[in-house]
Order: structure tokens, then sequence, then C-alpha cells
């Protein structure tokens, strides 16, 4: 077998949908559709966000910082796979594969700090509405965003340098058209366990900390929540977490079934891991600003003002 290792910078495969090839440009339409939204709603919360000095509130000011990681996700995932559907070109370069990679888990990271703020945020709005200003303010928002960059930055930069110390065979063919961690090692010739333990020591320490902390705060949001004597006052204070916990949800169910589907799911059809991984990486972007659109009476209004004066 003809080995190689990261010196030579031999190119990936990225792979679209098996058999479909000849539907690829048509299959095209619907991930532009969904990229198109992504960034337009996004984008269009930034904006009012931006503009409007009444949203310069700490939840607005997380849910800022959410829309620029889903657009960073979705800046690092497209080129890739218009390469791929629209002009049929698999071949992606070592060091670009490895560039692509990187962005993607760094803002993914991103994505799971923040929504771990937010958390953060709803708990000190119902459990200390008086002081909520004054512990969440313009200066502290931004150390915690300056925080969870350093934080993905951190815990992902070994990465590119593991991989460059492993061996892979002549053709490399990856399971998506971007380039992910595990994907990548798994096509190494070559001993791979340093890596994936890393891996999973990352995933441990972000994503299965985050998780917690998010559960955690929501258990003292509900205790809270529930030592209110009005019941009104109760589904006021919980409306204001719905858009959040959608949120969460956007994020971790496609990221359990992703998981779930790899480790266990090995006689299942090479699509369906497919779908799940554009599911795990599309769904949030798309769907984040739509749920606070709908849930988030100020950002509804100001978009569609906005909208109404065009």
């Amino acid at each position: 077998m003809d080995l190689f290792n990261s010196s030579t910078y031999r190119p990936f495969l990225l792979t679209g949908f098996p058999g479909l090839e000849a539907s690829h440009p048509t299959i095209s339409i619907l991930f532009c559709a969904l990229y198109l939204i992504a960034m337009v709603g996004n984008s269009a919360i930034l904006m009012v966000i931006w503009v409007e000095e009444s949203l310069h509130a700490p939840m607005y000011l997380f849910l800022s910082m959410l829309a620029v990681s889903d657009l960073g996700i979705c800046a690092s995932t497209l080129p890739t796979l218009l390469k791929l559907f629209w002009f049929n070109a698999p071949e992606i370069e070592f060091d670009a594969c490895l560039t692509q990679m990187f962005f993607i888990h760094v803002f993914s990271l991103m994505e799971s700090g923040i929504l771990l703020s937010m958390a953060f945020d709803r708990y000190v709005a119902i459990s200390n509405p008086l002081k909520y200003i004054t512990i969440l303010t313009n200066g502290t928002i931004a150390k915690i965003g300056v925080g969870l960059l350093l934080r993905a930055v951190a815990v992902i930069f070994p990465t590119p340098f593991l991989i460059k110390g492993l061996t892979f065979c002549e053709i490399s063919v990856l399971s998506h058209s971007y380039c992910l961690h595990p994907d990548i090692i798994k096509l190494s010739c070559s001993d791979y366990r340093i890596s994936s333990i890393y891996g999973l020591i990352v995933i441990l320490i972000t994503f299965g900390l985050d998780s917690v902390l998010i559960l955690l705060s929501y258990f003292k949001i509900l205790m809270t929540v529930l030592g209110i004597a009005s019941r009104e006052e109760q589904f006021k204070a919980l409306n204001t977490c719905v858009s959040h916990i959608c949120a969460v949800l956007l994020v971790y169910v496609p990221m359990l079934g992703l998981s779930i589907i790899h480790r266990f799911g090995k006689h299942v059809p090479a699509v369906v891991h497919i779908i799940m991984g554009y599911v795990y990486l599309l769904v949030p972007p798309v769907l984040n600003p739509v749920v606070y659109c709908i849930k988030t009476r100020e950002i509804r209004l100001r978009i569609l003002g906005n909208l109404l004066k065009i």
C-alpha cells in the first residue's frame, strides 16, 4: 500500500451523496436556499441589534454573538460544498482541509459556550433582576466573548499539528463535503489514538461541561420560578427562556443524534450519516434566527419595521 505523511500535502477527496452525483446541481439548490436563509437571518439580527441602542442589553448582545458563530459556521462550510456540488471538484488540499476543520470546530465550540452564557444570563435575569444590569455589564459581556473565543482556539489549536504527525493512505475519501476532525483521523493508516483521545477530551471539557452547566442553570431557574407566588409571573419568567431552550435543543439534539449514529449505526446506510452531518451543521444557523424572530417581540418588531421602510 502506498503511504504518505502530511509533508507531501496530498489532497483529500470530499463526498457529496454517493450515487447521486448527477443530481448534485439540483441538490445544491436546497443547500443554497438553507445557507441563504441562515446568512440573511443572522445578518438581520446582527444589524438590528447593532443599530437599535435599546437592544444593547445582555440578552441581545449574547444573541449577536450566537449569530456571529452561526455565520462563521456557514462561511467555513459553504465554499467546499459549492465547489463539490456545482463544479464536481472533490479535491481539497491538505492544509486547506485542516484550516476548514479548525474554523468549523472553533465556531462550534463558541456556539456551545455562548449558549451556556445565555443560560447564565437567564438565571441572573430571573433570580436577581435588580442587579441584572450591574452584574452583566457591557465590559463583562465583552470579556466573556473574548474568553469563549480564546477557549475555542486554545483547545482546537493542537489538532492540526497532531494530524500532521499521522500517515495517510494514498486515497483519502472524507465522509462529507467539509472537513471534521473525527473524519480526518479515521483515514490515517497509522496509530491515531492520541488524536482520538485528545478529541474526546476536548468534547468532554467543552460540549460536555457546557451541557451540564446549562442543565444546572435551568434547574436553579426552575427552583427560583417555583418560588414565585403568582402563576402569571411564573409563566412570564419561563416564557423568557423559551427561545434559548429551543436554541440549545437545535444544537445538542442533532449533535447527540450524530454521535449515536457514528458509534452504534454501523449498519445504517451511508446517506443517513451524511444527512445527519448536514443537519448538525445547518439546522442551528438556519433555525436560530427564525426562533428568535418568532419568540422575541423586540427583534421581530425591529426587523419588520425595517422591512416596511424599504
